[in-house]
């Protein structure tokens, strides 16, 4: 009889998780438009900075003037390829930097998953769900869910773009790349979480966006989605060690473009799923005690 009412029990939070988290999908997926709005930006980084900043040309041009001195072409492309192998782990800066656009995707989407909560506060929806029996862990992960399926499919998206405007696909397996997006699955469900978390009390969207707009830059900033780490300075590099958006983007290089890494694929995926599951139950424990009605 316990074991039928645990199950029933369990049918009903995942009954109610999928409608919650199916409901603010719907507002997402019945409008193609936000779906368009949200890839505008990494498109521009990908498509104008990318290309822009094509490192590789510095030294692929057909000759440099250096102390009076013509260098031949050739010379200046072992160069290049030196530099840009030893600085970057490729010859194709585009490419590193779309890996980096992947984890941007998820990141920016992911910031946002605290403000559907402000937005249920104020217009009243989230007291009705909290009058029902309706479990406060159930309200948080919906939303985390929302945001991870949502951070996900715009990553898809950005793969396809970038591979579409020229990134390398000499290393790209069916393998590289489900474990490249199990990567972005743990930084997006552990970065929804902690946004979640920042909303459970606030009831001004105004707040909650500057909480965005104070964190969203250095982490991305503060972290290798741009230039590797080694070039930043010393205080800089301690963030960015530490900060699981560096760890995702390490494994998709690593993965799609064969660019080695420092440490073991097998610890940079428990660090995130470490830093998921912490920032997760930490969320979900707190709603217990911060989600009122």
């Amino acid at each position: 009889m316990e074991k039928e009412r645990r199950l029933s029990s369990f049918a009903y939070f995942l009954r109610s998780l999928w409608s919650l988290t199916n409901r603010d999908l719907k507002k997402w997926y019945m409008v193609p438009l936000l779906l368009i709005m949200s890839l505008v930006q990494p498109v521009i980084w990908l498509g104008l900075f990318g290309k822009a900043m094509n490192l590789g040309a510095i030294f692929s041009n057909s000759s440099i003037n250096i102390t009076a001195l013509d260098i031949p072409k050739q010379v200046l492309n072992s160069i290049g390829t030196l530099f840009m192998t030893s600085a970057f782990g490729t010859t194709d800066y585009f490419s590193f930097l779309a890996v980096g656009m992947l984890a941007f995707i998820v990141l920016f989407t992911s910031m946002m998953s605290g403000m559907s909560i402000v937005w249920d506060r104020r217009f009243g929806f989230l007291d009705k769900i909290l009058s029902t029996p309706v479990s406060r862990g159930s309200i948080v992960i919906a939303k985390i869910l929302n945001s991870t399926i949502r951070s996900l499919v715009q990553a898809v998206v950005v793969l396809v773009i970038a591979i579409l405007l020229g990134m390398s696909v000499a290393h790209l397996s069916v393998g590289g790349i489900l474990l490249t997006f199990l990567a972005l699955f743990l930084l997006s469900f552990g970065m929804s979480s902690l946004f979640v978390l920042l909303a459970l009390r606030s009831k001004d969207w105004q707040s909650q966006m500057m909480v965005v707009n104070l964190l969203n830059l250095p982490l991305l900033f503060a972290s290798n989605a741009f230039f590797p780490t080694k070039f930043m300075p010393s205080w800089l590099q301690a963030i960015a060690s530490v900060n699981p958006v560096s760890f995702a983007i390490n494994i998709g290089r690593n993965l799609l473009l064969n660019i080695p890494i420092s440490t073991s694929l097998f610890n940079e995926f428990l660090y995130l799923g470490i830093f998921a599951i912490g920032i997760t139950t930490i969320s979900v424990v707190l709603s217990w005690k911060l989600l009122k009605g």
